[in-house]
């Protein structure tokens, strides 16, 4: 095989370098000096910086119904999210994945249409998602339009980076409303998001015939795939013997974290406590043992730490506690001595290394059972997980993401 002498030779060209690196830069600084280079003239032998290459990114936003006959699946959307973003994580490369939506009745419900924003904090957004219930709707069309116009609009996607895949999924079984005149169509929005850069998924929901062609023009417009599932979205649902186990080790990681900062930056902490409080609360053990399988992993790290979380400041080393002012500080911490802090700090940091680490394990134990389970099963091809996972796959490769063809986490 060519193999390992290609190996060796490109591991002694590498040493050669590095050996004569210094040499090499001593005699582009003498030989840079003789050329006496005016000061405006560009420089020759400057040697340009190492650029620094982006994770690719996910953005995105689902668009969901919520009047009454949404309940199953909005049910199904509570138990899967976290599935989804595991899904997305696995990436060859881990993406930074922010999550968003916009629930979206009728004129005359309770409301037109929410909005959450994008954001890599899943705890909160997940918690609000927990408090949408079905209601109203009824009377057929429902405010589809408005709410398409919302996510793309209301909605702050990003401008820069070329390789953040950025989608919406919208999940609903009634077609929207044409006749209100102050609607902006979706055509024109679905267009305008094309624009953007933003493909448009439809997902429908149930076997409601007046609502197939539009969904079916929404994805067509929307570079997207459109799908068909049942009323309750026939998702994977699965309990493991790995379930409770994983969220008990969710809860104590959780519990690793310190905050750091300003009195507007803790209150922006404390909500997102608060939102984890709840989840661990009243989300089903197996939807946490999701949530824990995902902060797990490379990617739902922004999302376990949030913001100025000081254990894992300290040790990147990106803070000293000795630099911090002490009103920053944790509660716990403001009134004992840095040497005691560092310690303290130290501690959290081997507990928190000790429980991914165990989280890890017991997370690729329960994705072998729920793989084996869904093959018995017979694979699971109409149900919601693999129809968005295919979608997911096979969009977010135009983005320079690879996914393996079982990566898809229930």
């Amino acid at each position: 095989m060519k193999t390992k002498p290609l190996a060796i030779g490109v591991f002694v060209a590498t040493a050669a370098t590095v050996a004569y690196f210094p040499a090499t830069q001593e005699a582009i600084a003498k030989t840079t000096k003789m050329i006496n280079t005016p000061p405006n003239a560009v420089n020759l032998f400057a040697i340009p910086p190492i650029v620094n290459i982006q994770r690719p990114q996910i953005e995105v936003v689902f668009v969901l119904d919520t009047t009454g006959s949404m309940g199953e699946l909005i049910s199904a959307a509570k138990e899967k999210i976290w599935s989804i973003a595991s899904t997305m994580a696995s990436a060859q490369t881990a993406p930074d994945i922010k999550m968003g939506l916009v629930a979206y009745r009728d004129r005359g419900d309770a409301y037109v249409t929410q909005t959450i924003p994008l954001s890599s904090d899943l705890d909160s957004m997940y918690a609000k998602l927990m408090d949408f219930q079905a209601d109203g709707g009824g009377d057929g069309p429902e405010s589809v339009n408005q709410a398409l116009h919302d996510a793309v609009n209301k909605i702050t996607w990003s401008h820069q980076n070329s390789n953040t895949y950025k989608v919406i999924f919208l999940v609903g079984d009634a077609p929207p409303h044409m006749d209100y005149q102050d609607d902006v169509k979706y055509p024109v929005t679905v267009a305008l998001a094309k624009q953007k850069g933003i493909i448009v998924n439809a997902i429908q929901c149930g076997q409601d015939n007046s609502a197939t062609a539009d969904w079916q023009q929404v994805a067509s417009l929307g570079q997207g795939r459109y799908f068909q599932v049942g009323q309750s979205g026939n998702a994977v649902a699965i309990a493991t013997p790995y379930d409770k186990k994983l969220a008990e080790l969710s809860s104590k990681l959780d519990k690793t974290r310190l905050f750091y900062g300003n009195d507007e930056e803790k209150a922006k902490q404390a909500s997102k406590m608060a939102a984890t409080d709840k989840l661990h609360k009243e989300a089903s053990t197996e939807s946490q043992a999701r949530r824990a399988t995902f902060n797990a992993s490379a990617s739902g790290k922004a999302n376990l730490l949030g913001e100025n979380e000081l254990v894992d400041a300290v040790a990147s080393g990106r803070v000293k506690l000795s630099n911090l002012p002490k009103k920053t500080l944790p509660e716990s911490l403001q009134a004992i001595s840095t040497a005691a802090q560092e310690v303290f700090v130290g501690k959290a940091k081997q507990e928190r290394s000790e429980l991914e680490s165990e989280i890890k394990i017991l997370a690729g134990q329960r994705n072998d059972y729920l793989r084996q389970k869904v093959v018995i099963e017979g694979g699971k091809k109409d149900s919601l997980d693999v129809k968005l996972y295919g979608a997911i796959r096979d969009q977010a490769k135009e983005k320079g993401m690879i996914y393996e063809a079982d990566s898809a986490n229930y």
